[in-house]
């Protein structure tokens, strides 16, 4: 059952930005560490970052480092992932994920139990 909604995804140029957010109706996400991840065609879902829920610990794979960032504002409900200076190779399905804040960040699919249905970013001229 999919408790999370992502939105922001889009098209863009390569070198510009977007500003992907998750967000719940059913679920108090200061209650969760928040991870992102990507799936491009025809290759596995892998993990872009992570934010505990105090926000005290972020983390990211070393091919978005220095260009995407992790944030998240507990009341707003909502996370965000800031994603600048944007390649071709960013192409992807994101999806926003939680698991109980007491774990901590994680990088693995079967670590986190809430997902959102994802959303399309195309970086493309």
């Amino acid at each position: 059952q999919l408790r999370l909604v992502e939105s922001g995804g889009g098209l863009v140029q390569p070198g510009g930005s977007l500003r992907l957010s998750c967000t719940s109706s059913r679920l108090t996400l200061e209650y969760y560490a928040i991870g992102w991840f990507r799936q491009a065609p025809g290759k596995e879902r892998e993990g872009v970052s992570c934010i505990t829920s105090s926000s005290s610990v972020t983390d990211y794979t070393d091919s978005v480092k220095g260009r995407f960032t992790i944030s998240r504002d507990n009341a707003k409900n909502t996370g965000y992932l800031q994603m600048d200076s944007l390649k071709p190779e960013d192409t992807a399905i994101y999806y926003c994920a939680a698991r109980p804040r007491h774990l901590g960040c994680a990088w693995f699919e079967y670590e986190y139990d809430q997902w959102g249905q994802g959303t399309q970013v195309t970086v493309s001229s």
